[in-house]
């Protein structure tokens, strides 16, 4: 089975390719003065594959992570793997951002991963290995302490990581570490093209809250969920 991720959501875009049980390749494209690094996708897909000797149609599976994130990165990777999934008729598997965080948790405690949503809410997930306690939403900044045990293993961002700091509770924050996501990706989507049909026309972004739009007042428009 030939499977390819990527992951536009975060702060940098991950890219993971693997082949039965041997993994390709894995790659990290970060944003630069010009850019936001989900602009180099396409180009960057387009190089691995050649240098691999690999069609799109040879693919399998496709991963990406549909959110909650960055806006501008969540619709970017979901429509080229829609795209992509739709023209050579490959399953697409939909992963959320709390999910493929909660992975860097390697012991038994239980997982909590925790986003900044910003206007004080954050993006919050409870995971028990692989089955997933609570399911990703929004909630107030101030109850998170609230939901959080003595003894769960907590995966934060920047921001939620020093908000944490001021009640004395470590995070792990990955923002700050060297992991590559799309090892993550990819082990998640094998095992869901395993066990689901995986169609791309039933993969929808998960945004969870509605992008931040501010208008002239005169402009002003009725902005709605997606």
């Amino acid at each position: 089975m030939l499977i390819l991720v990527f992951d536009t959501c975060f702060n940098k875009t991950y890219i993971a390719l693997k082949k039965d049980n041997k993994t390709l390749l894995t790659d990290i494209i970060e944003s630069d003065d010009k850019n936001y690094h989900s602009a180099y996708l396409i180009p960057k897909l387009r190089d691995i594959l050649k240098e691999n000797n690999i069609l799109i149609k040879d693919i399998d599976v496709l991963g990406v992570n549909i959110g909650p994130g960055s806006f501008t990165g969540i619709r970017a990777g979901l429509t080229i793997a829609r795209v992509l999934a739709q023209q050579y008729n490959i399953k697409l598997c939909a992963v959320n951002s709390l999910r493929i965080l909660s992975k860097l948790n390697k012991t038994d405690k239980r997982t909590i991963t925790i986003l900044d949503a910003r206007k004080n809410k954050v993006y919050f997930a409870v995971f028990q290995g692989d089955d997933t306690i609570v399911e990703p939403s929004l909630i107030l900044k101030e109850d998170i302490i609230k939901n959080i045990k003595n003894d769960d293993f907590i995966i934060s961002d920047n921001s939620i990581s020093e908000y944490l700091n001021e009640f004395s509770i470590q995070s792990y924050n990955y923002e700050k570490s060297d992991e590559n996501l799309a090892c993550n990706l990819i082990e998640i989507t094998e095992k869901e093209a395993v066990s689901s049909d995986c169609n791309w026309a039933m993969v929808k972004p998960l945004y969870i809250q509605p992008p931040s739009v501010t208008l002239p007042k005169k402009d002003k428009i009725e902005v709605k969920n997606v």
